[in-house]
């Protein structure tokens, strides 16, 4: 089968078409034929050799799969040929077959298309639980976004205000992609590429500050993201999309009481009740029409470099996909 895959890290050159043997599912599995493959930054971390865990040479990215099902392993009851599911994997999704777990499986409900899908598992689960676990978000609070316009980011502008945030406030680079954020429902927007955005925020709270701040690009963005912060704040981390490790002295948190948070989805799937709960909520969003997923691109899966590209040099909104 046709497969991505890297034998050195680097930039997005170091991405290759490579002919692989097709996966043969075992007990408990399925074999999937991938129609769909959502890309996030953890692909380009792990493409890096900078991703939160080791990844091991040669690899094959990609952790989220829309699909069909093709073959079932023994001792595989709920699902059978032809079922279309979605699933988050380790590994091994930028292809066009995986296997799978049969217990990871997600049934597409019939009016959901495998492109949209394949928005949901892993940056739906990431802005529910940024917001939501991590972020213990309350009635009435201000909760600032980062990349808004981006995969997490539009899911979780919406999501915020389900939750019952009082103010969203969203940041992006560019006007474009401030438009989306604001038609998805934020409240006020801020151009980061501005030096100033930090006042600009703390103007939008009247010098308050806000509650909660979702932030994944690491340097002086989150430095600055501290000091938008009122008593009792919550800094969820989820990423460094800079490349930039950002230094933090703890005791510098003190005196406003201020919580850093780190937030790993791979970790919220090692608790079952957990995740199968939120993702049933987000479906149910999704089917009521009162979750947008955002399709920034659908590209063939040997364009995989150049959507990797794009990615990191913040020329994209919303969800980016892969077809086979």
């Amino acid at each position: 089968m046709k497969a991505i895959q890297f034998k050195e890290y680097g930039g997005p050159d170091v991405l290759e078409q490579a002919d692989v043997d097709r996966p043969i599912p075992e007990q408990g599995e399925v074999l999937v034929k991938v129609t769909a493959i959502g890309v996030n930054y953890a692909d380009t971390a792990r493409r890096q050799g900078a991703y939160v865990i080791p990844t091991p040479l040669p690899f094959i990215p990609g952790a989220e799969v829309s699909g069909v099902v093709e073959k079932v392993g023994e001792g595989v009851g709920k699902f059978q040929e032809g079922d279309r599911v979605v699933t988050l994997i380790g590994s091994g999704g930028y292809a066009e077959y995986v296997t799978v777990d049969a217990k990871t499986l997600i049934p597409l409900p019939a009016e959901l298309e495998d492109e949209s899908a394949v928005a949901i598992p892993l940056q739906g689960l990431t802005a529910y639980h940024l917001l939501k676990t991590m972020g213990r978000i309350e009635q009435g609070e201000t909760v600032l976004i980062h990349a808004a316009a981006g995969g997490v980011g539009s899911l979780a502008v919406q999501l915020a205000k389900h939750f019952g945030a009082g103010q969203v406030i969203a940041t992006a680079s560019t006007a474009e992609k401030l438009a989306l954020a604001q038609e998805l429902g934020a409240d006020h927007l801020v151009n980061y590429t501005n030096p100033n955005w930090r006042e600009e925020v703390m103007e939008a709270t009247d010098g308050k500050g806000v509650d909660i701040a979702l932030e994944m690009a690491g340097g002086n963005i989150f430095h600055e993201t501290i000091k938008c912060m009122r008593s009792f704040g919550r800094v969820v981390i989820y990423g460094v999309a800079s490349g930039q490790p950002a230094e933090m002295y703890p005791s510098g948190l003190m005196n406003r009481n201020l919580s850093v948070i780190g937030f790993f989805l791979p970790q919220i799937m090692k608790k079952p009740a957990l995740f199968e709960s939120s993702l049933q909520e987000l479906l149910q969003l999704v089917q009521q029409g009162k979750l947008k997923l955002t399709i920034g691109g659908v590209y063939d899966l040997e364009d995989a470099a150049h959507v990797h590209e794009l990615l990191q040099g913040r020329k994209t909104k919303g969800k980016l996909i892969l077809k086979p």
